[in-house]
């Protein structure tokens, strides 16, 4: 059996189409990859051994693009899809993981009859997403019901812990960094140490050295560094993350069973990071920032965050999607 997995441009949906890659290869499925020349599909997959063939079209998002722009990146999609459903033959269904790379994939299969399987990362649905939602055979989200439990690194769940006092937190400025998370860290540094709280700080390359700097100006000890692939076991030692809420780190934490703070990004589309977070803020599982002071973090239930985040942490997400799909087939 061999299924086409097709979609990214960012990050957050490249890490979905490698999980799910990962899980129909341990259940014995072979696949292939379609993305975009455009975007970090090509970084990330160009030399991957998940999949048994990669192919990468000239595809662009629409959504950013008004008047000509728009008609040619449309122009662009189809002439791509076209290219797309050759590769579809020896495929049983396309798995989507959203962004502009997925549209050419997505509508080949749609034209070809083929099964098209639908995940949305986000707590809203992408155009893309919501255009083709109901043509899909299936549609997987944490989300919306019946809410299936998103693809992250298994040793969050398996060192998930329920956090009873403040005695570490992480800051999580991201691989590029979050100036607003690195100048928040920076105001409460001191008081944060005055409290014997230790501080995990990720800042991002380009904000590396500055930060550095200025928790050695105010003397306080923090664990300081720009990018680690031992990112996982930081945040298992930490009591409360401050963060952005894109659905990977949200999803990572809350399987951790790791309260946290949340930033948005305040340019995301559709604001999708804002509602993202206020999912968890609606159990009670984690907190918005608003301008609140240290004190009142400071004094924060986490006990009771922790343990309510408890029904939102299942394992095997990407497993149990990739399950799910064999078995509609």
């Amino acid at each position: 059996m061999n299924i086409a997995i097709t979609g990214g441009g960012t990050g957050g949906h490249l890490a979905i189409a490698k999980a799910l890659g990962e899980a129909f290869q341990s259940l014995g499925v072979k696949t292939i990859y379609i993305g975009s020349t455009k975007g970090q599909d090509r970084e990330w997959f160009a030399n991957s051994n998940i999949f048994q063939k990669r192919y990468f079209l000239s595809s662009t998002g629409v959504v950013d693009k008004k008047g000509l722009g728009k008609l040619k990146a449309i122009g662009q999609i189809l002439a791509s899809a076209k290219e797309a459903a050759t590769y579809l033959d020896g495929c049983e269904a396309v798995v989507s993981v959203g962004g502009f790379s997925a549209a050419p994939a997505s509508f080949a299969a749609l034209a070809k009859g083929k099964p098209l399987f639908i995940h949305e990362q986000n707590a809203h649905i992408g155009r893309l997403n919501r255009l083709l939602k109901p043509f899909a055979k299936d549609f997987f989200s944490s989300f919306f019901p019946p809410y299936y439990p998103y693809p992250v690194a298994s040793q969050y769940y398996q060192n998930r812990r329920v956090r009873k006092e403040l005695k570490t937190i992480i800051f999580l400025g991201g691989s590029q960094g979050a100036k607003q998370i690195n100048d928040l860290a920076l105001k409460w540094a001191k008081e944060l140490n005055r409290a014997g709280i230790h501080i995990i700080h990720q800042t991002g390359k380009q904000d590396y050295k500055r930060v550095k700097e200025a928790y050695e100006k105010v003397e306080v000890e923090a664990e300081v560094f720009d990018f680690s692939f031992d990112l996982p076991s930081k945040i298992v030692r930490a009591d409360l993350a401050v963060a952005r809420s894109g659905a990977g780190t949200l999803w990572e934490l809350a399987t951790n069973l790791l309260p946290a703070l949340y930033l948005p990004y305040p340019y995301a589309a559709n604001d999708h990071q804002r509602k993202n977070a206020q999912f968890l803020v609606q159990y009670s599982a984690s907190v918005l920032y608003q301008n609140q002071p240290i004190q009142e973090i400071l004094t924060l239930n986490l006990q009771k965050m922790s343990e309510n985040l408890l029904p939102l942490s299942k394992p095997k997400g990407a497993k149990r999607i990739a399950q799910k799909i064999l078995s509609s087939l």
